[in-house]
């Protein structure tokens, strides 16, 4: 049988207490300190980002701006100079956006309703229900890639999901409890279940805490086409050299340089160029008298 609220939840909160990871963003002193704004920038730093990787620069962040407020003050520039290495740049100034938002729009209180999360710059399905559940503790499915690929297997008893769809999130509430609580934790243990047990290439069916009614371990685990859409190679590609443009401007006097000395040694000039085309297209960079800069 596959899971459902009395079969399944109840396997997930006990497996969950006992082997989910001690993430900053989990801890009660954390949501305490900073609120449903906290869980909004982990969110935010935890797209296509390692966990290993978001920690530092989350207290980094969180540090110098500890509320919409402060960081709806910055500037571009500020703000992509604290996000460094992190990757995806963009979202970087979609998270600024935000707390712009957040400040004007709401008196620079994180809103709790999906609809009013939604409507914030840069918030999806994903993020806005994530803040919902894990900020405030309402009843609403949260459906990741992990989680995706945790109900493939349990519940469709394939190897690998579909392309997302608003199915994922009729499944998911399917296996929540109707405690907001059992609920939350449902949510989350489906999502860490994926990460570290129920992983794509290697998982550890011996460790799954739905072995007994998993729908892929009944069937045999059966293969089935993998339809997630692969990443193109970083290195020698445009998002290398968007990289290296702000780079570049990051560690610049004041965040600028003359157009001539960014990336002059790039091997490839016309990749170079649509590179910088493309990030000033983003908002992430500017030109000025010759010069490009960091967003004011």
């Amino acid at each position: 049988m596959p899971p459902s609220p009395t079969r399944g939840a109840p396997e997930l909160i006990a497996w969950y207490r006992a082997h989910a990871r001690d993430l900053p963003w989990r801890r009660p002193e954390y949501l305490a300190r900073y609120g449903a704004w906290g869980v909004l920038v982990s969110e935010f730093m935890l797209q296509q980002t390692p966990v290993t990787r978001v920690i530092p620069h989350l207290q980094a962040w969180l540090a110098r701006w500890p509320d919409p407020a402060a960081l709806a003050s910055a500037t571009g520039a500020e703000v992509l100079q604290q996000w460094a290495n992190l990757g995806y740049p963009r979202r970087a100034l979609w998270l600024h956006r935000a707390a712009v938002a957040i400040r004007d729009q709401h008196d620079g209180i994180t809103p709790r309703d999906v609809a009013s999360l939604l409507a914030l710059p840069g918030i999806g399905d994903y993020t806005a229900r994530a803040v919902a559940v894990f900020a405030f503790g309402d009843r609403h499915p949260v459906v990741d890639t992990n989680t995706r690929r945790v109900i493939a297997r349990a519940v469709h008893g394939r190897a690998q999901p579909e392309p997302p769809s608003r199915r994922d999130l009729d499944d998911m509430l399917a296996l929540l409890p109707d405690d907001r609580g059992d609920a939350a934790i449902v949510n989350a243990a489906a999502m860490e279940l994926g990460a570290t047990v129920c992983t794509a290439r290697t998982p550890d069916c011996a460790r799954c805490p739905l072995l007994d009614s998993c729908a892929w371990r009944a069937a045999g685990y059966p293969e089935s086409e993998d339809r997630r859409r692969r990443q193109a190679r970083y290195e020698g590609s445009d998002r290398q050299a968007r990289g290296g443009v702000l780079r570049a401007l990051r560690h610049a006097d004041g965040h600028r340089l003359p157009a001539a000395e960014v990336l002059a040694d790039w091997p490839d000039p016309a990749q170079r160029d649509r590179a910088i085309d493309s990030l000033i297209a983003d908002g992430l960079i500017e030109a000025e008298d010759g010069e490009f800069l960091l967003p004011r």
